[in-house]
């Protein structure tokens, strides 16, 4: 009967010495974790001693990356990886999560993580492999999906070293990929804003209020489309944003903690809205507090991903425009509207919770704005631009202060004015027959009156 060491122990067969040790690995049959025994030959006896067998022992373990749990079992990375996502990692996550949100990050971490290493063993995991899938990833998929991978990747070994899986963490030094394909930044222009309702005004009543209305607050579709007639209050003019709508449906929360609230619409708009109502109970449709504004075709929501391609879409195609999406109209309006009001008054249209996120991922920076910025500090620089603020005549008490200032400068005032004459006189003897044009030859010539050589201009 071979001694237990903390790490495994050692045992005699014959003419050589075997290695035991018990580690934790998962039942086919029931898929849950259990302790099994292995065995293996380190060597022959004549060739090691007992302590030899022992240290080859302790660095095979050390390979399969075991840990000792002191009761002579090594808990080690003998699962899948699928195993421990499915087992130890998401039951611990998705109680943090909403169920759609669960949803769509349970269907990632499988597309881009589960599916590519199904039945890897954690023990066989390095950063090297880590790595390699990230910046793969990045060829194919989007700026923010690889970064959420990495995340995920991240958070699960870091997981796995936690409950003793694994001794390190393979994951913890992975970087972004250099070359991350860049996000959709579209934005319109208000002429095409213009185009595309034109079009839709021709189209329909509904579709045109619906489309109007999302330009006008840059509504969300899961906000816009579960909109109520309870919702609107025409006495103050202003949406009532009770419910979000997500793959049909009805939820009484939103995106954000500020995603429900009251919002104020245009009074233009707001008669347009009564008006469509009055032209839906001629039409025999449901206008009761209950009923959706923007009723389908059984009386429902309608679903925003047919109107994207039965209306969006088709205008995109047909005015030609570059893309047509509601993520694209809001980006649009954060963008257009920075000239409309102050960016704190944009995160409140655009109802983010921070106002990082309106100005660094919604606004964008278009290039008329930046040359009519450019051409203004141009303007400013050369001394035609702006004037400051007109100097304030001086009160009656200080009045008798300026005059003795303005006697005590004279004699200064009126020596300086000679010794502008005089390098004036000086600067024009040595003027180049060519006529100087603009501000900076009229600064070069100033520069030789004063006695400053050609080297200092060509340095």
């Amino acid at each position: 009967m071979g001694v237990s060491y903390q790490k495994g122990w050692v045992r005699p067969r014959g003419r050589k010495w075997h290695g035991c040790f018990r580690r934790t690995e998962i039942d086919p049959g029931t898929n849950d974790p259990k302790l099994v025994t292995h065995s293996f030959v380190l060597g022959l006896k004549a060739e090691m001693s007992k302590s030899q067998a022992r240290e080859k022992l302790e660095e095979e373990i050390d390979k399969l990356g075991g840990r000792s749990t002191g009761d002579q079992s090594v808990v080690n990375g003998a699962v899948t990886f699928e195993w421990f996502v499915k087992n130890r990692y998401l039951p611990l996550k998705e109680g943090d999560w909403r169920e759609e949100t669960a949803k769509v990050k349970k269907l990632l971490i499988q597309a881009d993580l589960v599916d590519a290493f199904r039945d890897f063993r954690l023990e066989n995991f390095d950063k090297v492999i880590l790595q390699s899938h990230l910046n793969k990833l990045a060829k194919t998929r989007s700026r923010d999906r690889v970064l959420q991978i990495r995340s995920y990747m991240r958070a699960i070994f870091a997981e796995a070293v936690d409950q003793d899986f694994i001794p390190k963490d393979p994951a913890r030094t992975i970087r972004p990929p250099a070359n991350l394909r860049e996000v959709d930044r579209t934005t319109l222009s208000w002429d095409q804003l213009r185009a595309a309702l034109e079009k839709l005004g021709d189209i329909g009543l509904r579709d045109w209020i619906l489309m109007k209305l999302d330009m006008s607050n840059a509504l969300r579709p899961s906000e816009l489309f579960p909109l109520r007639w309870r919702c609107f209050l025409e006495d103050s003019r202003v949406l009532d944003i009770q419910e979000t709508i997500y793959k049909g449906k009805i939820r009484p929360y939103g995106k954000t903690k500020s995603s429900l609230t009251k919002v104020p619409i245009a009074d233009t708009l707001a008669n347009e809205i009564l008006e469509y109502r009055e032209e839906m109970k001629k039409e025999g449709k449901d206008t009761s507090p209950e009923a959706f504004i923007f009723q389908g075709r059984f009386g429902g929501p309608m679903d925003s991903s047919n109107f994207r391609h039965r209306v969006l879409h088709k205008l995109a195609r047909e005015l030609e425009l570059p893309k047509l999406t509601f993520q694209v109209i809001r980006r649009t309006i954060a963008t257009l509207g920075k000239t409309k009001g102050h960016p704190k008054d944009i995160q409140g249209l655009m109802r983010h919770s921070r106002l990082t996120t309106t100005m660094e991922i919604y606004m964008q920076s278009l290039e008329k704005d930046v040359r009519s910025a450019i051409n203004s500090i141009h303007d400013e620089l050369v001394a035609t631009g702006t004037e400051g603020p007109t100097p304030q005549q001086p009160t009656l008490k200080s009045s008798r202060v300026l005059e003795r200032k303005a006697d005590g400068n004279a004699i200064v005032q009126e020596n300086r004015r000679a010794m502008e004459q005089k390098n004036n006189t000086e600067g024009e003897e040595k003027q180049p027959s060519t006529p100087l044009r603009g501000k900076i030859l009229q600064f070069a010539g100033k520069m030789r009156a004063n006695g400053l050589g050609g080297e200092h201009l060509n340095a």
